[in-house]
């Protein structure tokens, strides 16, 4: 069965760029792949938004405010949070994804998730280009694919209406096709008041 999908193709699309300022060493490696995934897609520079925060959790205030503006195809929120020895750690994770995910739902516009949650710096290296890949780089496809799938969807025809005509509408035509076979003098009568059947405001006859 053909599917519906989305393609790698930005040219024409306008894309904001969310950046954490916090744990720098990482979302810089994240947001330069960020942008060399964006330009490889057929991206322009110039349709690139670039804002920095200073953490994670001030990421999805802006993010919102940039896709509420209804100029960007997408929205990328790049960050990198590390576990430290108490709940903060939880808390913000929490809180950041739910912002992002309740962004996206909200306003209709798609939201790449490239935050970075990792146990330690390592994990968090290992994420940004060494061992397994770049998570930046997949958000900005990520933020293509889905610019384009919304595209599509929108673009789909619309479905045919299939709207019934009211039960008491059809009684009330076939009341007055039995009253006009019944007694013709009185349907072409227009009536003084409504009676059962018979429709208001009509001209039955000449």
């Amino acid at each position: 069965m053909p599917a519906l999908e989305g393609t790698l193709n930005a040219e024409g699309m306008r894309f904001a760029i969310v950046v954490s300022r916090f744990n720098a060493f990482i979302t810089e490696r994240l947001l330069a792949s960020a942008l060399d995934g964006l330009t490889r897609s057929g991206a322009n520079k110039t349709n690139i938004q670039l804002v920095r925060v200073p953490g994670a959790f001030e990421i999805p205030i802006v993010a919102r405010q940039f896709a509420e503006t209804k100029k960007y195809d997408a929205i990328i929120c790049i960050g990198c949070l590390l576990r430290g020895d108490t709940a903060h750690y939880d808390v913000i994770v929490n809180e950041v994804t739910r912002g992002i995910g309740q962004s996206a739902q909200e306003t209709g516009v798609p939201h790449a998730f490239g935050v970075l949650t990792c146990e330690n710096l390592e994990q968090a290296i290992d994420r940004a280009g060494l061992k397994m890949g770049n998570k930046g780089f997949e958000a900005a496809l990520a933020a293509v694919e889905m610019a384009s799938l919304k595209a599509a969807i929108s673009s789909q025809p619309s479905a045919p209406s299939n709207k019934q005509v009211p039960r008491s509408a059809r009684n009330d035509k076939v009341s007055f096709l039995m009253l006009n076979a019944l007694d013709p003098k009185r349907a072409r009568r227009r009536p003084s008041r409504l009676h059962v059947g018979e429709v208001e405001g009509v001209e039955l006859g000449p």
